[in-house]
């Protein structure tokens, strides 16, 4: 799937749902939720958790875990961007030409 059309998918799925209906303070909060969700399992798949009341989860199931939290940070920062026109190919062209521009040997 395309970029745009990933982005456009998310928002018919949300929009669905109600989910479209927040601004973005909120939404930018959601996407920080999510952020926290990423840097958890991160954590736990590199380092554990160390604590006695959780088990030790398998990494295979850890990385299914971080696929979907991944996922869900690329939904809101869909839903973001779509707040102010941004396309998802748009966003990432202008980070790569900055990228090039900054790095260009």
């Amino acid at each position: 799937m395309e970029l745009n059309d990933a982005q456009e998918w998310i928002k018919r799925f949300y929009g669905e749902r109600g989910w479209t209906d927040y601004g973005p303070f909120i939404r930018v909060g959601f996407l920080m939720e999510e952020a926290g969700e990423v840097a958890r399992v991160v954590r736990t798949y590199e380092i554990g958790r160390g604590r006695p009341d959780e088990a030790d989860q398998p990494k295979a199931e850890l990385r299914r875990e971080l696929v979907g939290e991944i996922g869900d940070v690329l939904g809101n920062l869909a839903l973001l961007a779509g707040l102010y026109g941004i396309t998802l190919e748009e966003a990432f062209d202008a980070h790569r030409q900055k990228l090039l521009k900054r790095f260009e040997e």
